[in-house]
């Protein structure tokens, strides 16, 4: 029950409009957020306070009749009737905020680094979990908790490109959070939907940028002036101090150290592979949460050292977590092995064939052909010759789609390099390879086809 009726408590159920609806948290204190007792999120209304002391809106706790003798009915229906209530109350009364706003239930093993971050004052914590055990859904729940404590009000995730799409469904089916990717390939729609004067990354509430995009010397600058009060940072990793004196790695890892430098800011890091061998690398990933402790010696660490630390850093592997609180994950297991093979007389002509095209796409573009088609047929010929040296399954698959015929430019997907490269070309220094069918590359070279090519 509310305490005032012009001022309503989150949580409480009030009366408005003849429908009974629940009090939601408001970042403006002139608004008030009402849900449906019996809707969704899209159904979310806001009362402007003026009104109500206009008399023109008016809010009053709801009350609810008592049952009566004619409203009894069977064993069934009661037993019902109680399931229904304990479904909907079993989110909305734990210590979590975010747990009723969760399409998940998640494991007891990643609830641990949510606690661990909702000790900190503000939230720095590197997440080293092994892969497969949910780094992903770990940083959604300490998103989605802190969006709803009010404490954050925008979020960012920065990600290798290939991961936006993902990150992004993701947040929207698991944690409701709606989010725009940002990346070579998408900033221009972006741009274009957006009123004149606003900036890409502070018009849109939530974000997830490609790292390779943010980086850039044109857009660090933007980016940390307009950057989110809680970043994400996945695959870490890839953005330690190099040795090698990589210059996109040491542009990474200048970004991260920026958005580091603001001590209020929320920053959490991700990665299954946080120790690459090198110390030094490992200590500058550990000094993006905490500058001290980038002159820890790891093998000297004093109690109180070690305690600091561990308040900001989690490690756990499959076997650690298999049996957790009486609870057993299943997960899969992985047998890794090579085989050498030789290709068949049907198969060597088959890549012939396609390795012939693949030159002919890039031999014959014109001056005509705009730059996005001409490096689209470029990417296109890597990923024809990549997929069928991969299979002869992902060959069919390829070759068999149906090409489609655009002759208008303005119809074509703005080119997005960072992507292609993660697509078709190897992974190199501690960056993973993309398990995937690069059909998104393919399908953008076919735009500029001719009808021989078709």
């Amino acid at each position: 029950m509310m305490t005032e009726t012009l001022n309503p408590i989150p949580g409480s159920i009030v009366t408005c409009r003849n429908r009974q609806w629940v009090v939601l948290p408001a970042e403006n204190e002139d608004v008030i957020r009402l849900r449906p007792l019996s809707g969704n999120e899209e159904e979310i209304a806001g009362i402007y306070q003026k009104l109500q002391e206009l008399g023109i809106e008016t809010l009053q706790p709801a009350n609810f009749p008592l049952p009566n003798a004619i409203s009894i009915k069977d064993h069934t229906a009661a037993m019902l009737l109680m399931d229904a209530a304990r479904h909907l109350l079993r989110s909305g009364a734990g210590p979590f905020r975010c747990l009723g706003r969760l399409s998940l239930r998640p494991r007891p093993y990643q609830l641990v680094p949510l606690l661990m971050a909702l000790r900190l004052e503000t939230v720095r914590l590197l997440i080293a979990d092994d892969v497969g055990i949910g780094k992903t859904i770990e940083g959604g729940l300490i998103a989605r908790e802190l969006l709803d404590r009010g404490e954050v009000k925008r979020i960012a995730v920065l990600c290798p490109p290939h991961l936006c799409d993902q990150w992004q469904q993701e947040l929207r089916e698991k944690f409701h959070i709606d989010a725009v990717v940002v990346r070579s390939g998408t900033a221009s729609k972006l741009e274009r939907a957006i009123p004149n004067g606003s900036h890409i990354f502070s018009y849109y509430r939530h974000l997830i940028v490609s790292l390779d995009y943010a980086k850039g010397e044109r857009r660090r600058a933007s980016f940390i002036t307009h950057c989110p009060d809680f970043v994400i940072v996945d695959e870490a990793h890839t953005c330690t101090r190099s040795s090698s004196k990589s210059t996109f790695q040491q542009q990474r890892h200048q970004l991260i150290q920026q958005i580091a430098e603001k001590s209020d800011r929320h920053l959490l890091l991700l990665s299954a592979t946080p120790h690459s061998g090198i110390e030094e690398s490992f200590l500058s990933l550990l000094g993006l949460l905490q500058p001290e402790f980038e002159q820890l010696t790891l093998d000297r660490l004093t109690e109180k050292q070690r305690d600091k630390l561990a308040s900001h850093f989690i490690q756990r592997r499959r076997a650690d977590v298999k049996q957790w609180l009486g609870n057993e994950t299943p997960f899969p297991e992985r047998d890794s092995e090579e085989k050498p093979y030789k290709l068949s007389k049907e198969y060597k002509q088959l890549f012939d064939d396609v390795y012939n095209f693949a030159r002919g796409l890039v031999k014959t573009t014109t001056q005509d052909m705009s730059y996005a088609q001409r490096r689209g047929r470029y990417w296109s010929a890597l990923a024809l010759i990549r997929c069928v040296m991969s299979s002869p399954a992902a060959a069919v698959a390829t070759l068999n789609r149906q090409v489609s015929k655009s002759g208008d430019d303005s119809l074509l997907p703005d080119l997005d390099e960072d992507l292609m490269i993660s697509y078709v070309y190897d992974s190199t220094d501690q960056e993973q390879a993309v398990d995937a069918t690069p059909t998104v590359v393919v399908e953008q070279g076919q735009q500029s086809y001719g009808d021989t090519d078709r």
